[in-house]
This record gives structure tokens, C-alpha cells and sequence, in this order.
């Protein structure tokens, strides 16, 4: 089922992406056992690196979002591809400070201040390319807003949530990236302010309406059309042919070390899937 959808007006002044996350972020909570803050705080983040790496043109082009605050969540980090699956994790999954004085989770003194990092590897560009932007809210959507303001110039509205249930577990999750096009309509501009003025948060949105109806919602009153739709997911791009690369990119004294201890194990911090080396493995790689 398509749960990341893709709309543009009739005139190209503004593009809309929606993303019902929920399946998403809950793959991550059974991953990382996050505690409600630190599930907010990654899902947010997964969802946003989904729809920003939704717009990378080609196959092997990827997209990685970084959050390093000073918060006690440390470091928040996502990779997606250019069909939105992401995999992410955060450096402190018990990261749960008081909530807010409104009774929400306070996702922006688990992330703190900081700097955020997009790092975007397209085909057409030589090297990666690395934007850096200042963490100005750490609420995640507010900093994305922000960010494509500043560093790449483009009038961006970004709604970010994550409904958390008793078991930890979102109950709903979802996004909404929405850009201003070059030479967008002004008219286009008030309508849409307009209507996001009346709109409850995306997280309740996605539990109750389609991705659609909520189009409908943001663009409302504006001609426009569902340019594409994709079936994003969790998807973690770990192998054993990584984790061999990895382990001959210590060098051979390293390796020889591990043979003597008679093998090792590695962990990929993004699915918590364990690699194992006997001796006997580590000295066929060695040879």
C-alpha cells in the first residue's frame, strides 16, 4: 500500500509530499525499544529523511539527516533512499525527559541545540553534498523548515508527529513537506496559509483521513494533481558482504588479534542485526 504520496499544482508553484509513517516508526521502537520521547524524537526524524529523500532523482542517490544536540538523546540520525525507506537510530534510546508544560513529549530538550546535518550522495554531483544548519528548535519539523530556508533557499512548511500509546508504541505517525516552487503565485501562497491555519496536527490526520483527503485539506481551493505515490518501509541495507569490507578495512595485525581471541561479532546500530566471526572465518577473510 502506497503510504508516501507525491502531488504538485496545476500552475508549479508548490509541491506536496505526505507520508503515513506509522508502520515505519514502529519497526524502529521494535528495533531500538525506544522510550516515548526517544520514539518521538526518531520517528520524526525517519519521517522527515523519508519525504526529503523522496525527491532524489536516481536509483543509488541516498539522503542522510543528522541531528547532533546536546540534548540527552544524543545523536538522531536517518538514511533514506530515493524511494523514501529509511533506517535510522538515536545514541540514547531511553532518552525521555519531562514533558512539556502542554502535557506533550518534549522532543526538543531530548534533541537540545546543536547542529543538524544533511548529507545528500546524488549521481549528478561529484562529491556528497553537505549542508549544516543550526538546531533551532530541536522539535525536528521547525529545523527542516528552517533549513531548506537558509541553506538551499526554498520556502518550505514541514509538519512532523507521533502519536505514542501507553505500550510505547505509535499509535499514528505521519509528515507533510510542503515547498514553494521558483516563481510560485502569490495567490497560491495566501491560500495555502490559509489552510494550514485550520489544520490539526498531521499525526491526528493520518489516523483518520487518507493521504488524499488530507491533500485536499493543504490544497485547497488550489487546482493540482498526485503526481506519483511509493510503499515506503524500514529497510535496513546491512549485509555480510558489508561487515566483511568492514572487518578487512582494520588491517591485518587487527585481524590477527581477533583470530587469536578465537573470532568477534558485529552489530549494525541501525537493525541491531549481530554478525558473527569465528577464527576460522576471519583468517579466510585474512587470506
Amino acid at each position: 500500500m502506497e503510504n508516501l504520496k507525491r502531488y504538485l499544482t496545476a500552475d508549479g508553484s508548490a509541491r506536496l509530499v505526505l507520508t503515513d509513517s506509522t508502520a515505519v516508526v514502529n519497526r524502529a521502537f521494535e528495533i531500538h525499544k525506544t522510550a516515548p520521547t526517544a520514539t518521538a524524537a526518531l520517528g520524526r526524524v525517519l519521517t522527515a529523511a523519508s519525504m526529503m529523500g523522496s525527491l532524489l532523482g536516481e536509483k543509488d542517490d541516498a539522503l542522510t539527516l543528522n541531528f547532533k544536540g546536546d540534548g540527552e538523546a544524543g545523536a538522531v540520525m536517518a538514511t533514506s533512499d530515493y524511494l523514501g525507506n529509511v533506517r535510522g537510530y538515536i545514541e540514547n534510546p531511553a532518552a525521555d525527559p519531562p514533558k512539556r508544560a502542554d502535557g506533550k513529549l518534549n522532543v526538543g530538550a531530548a534533541i537540545g541545540r546543536g547542529s543538524m546535518y544533511v548529507l545528500r550522495d546524488a549521481a549528478e554531483l561529484k562529491e556528497p553534498y553537505v549542508g549544516v544548519s543550526e538546531i533551532t528548535s530541536g522539535e525536528v519539523a521547525e529545523d527542516i523548515a528552517a533549513y531548506y530556508a537558509k541553506s538551499e533557499q526554498v520556502p518550505t512548511l514541514c509538519a512532523l508527529g507521533v502519536r505514542v500509546g501507553r505500550d510505547y508504541r505509535a499509535l499514528s505517525a505521519g509528515g507533510a513537506l510542503l515547498q514553494l516552487l521558483p516563481f510560485a503565485d502569490e495567490g497560491v501562497i495566501d491560500i495555502i496559509e490559509n489552510n494550514i491555519k485550520e489544520l490539526p496536527p498531521i499525526s491526528l490526520l493520518v489516523e483518520k483521513h487518507t493521504l488524499d483527503d488530507i491533500a485536499e485539506m493543504y490544497l485547497k481551493g488550489i487546482e493540482y494533481e498526485r503526481f506519483d505515490g511509493m510503499e515506503t518501509a524500514y529497510r535496513c541495507a546491512c549485509s555480510r558482504r558489508k561487515t566483511d569490507r568492514a572487518l578487512l578495512s582494520l588491517g591485518k595485525a587487527e585481524l590477527e588479534a581477533m583470530i587469536a581471541e578465537g573470532g568477534t561479532e558485529l552489530n549494525c546500530k541501525f537493525c541491531d542485526k549481530v554478525y558473527k566471526y569465528s577464527a576460522e572465518e576471519i583468517r579466510a577473510l585474512l587470506n
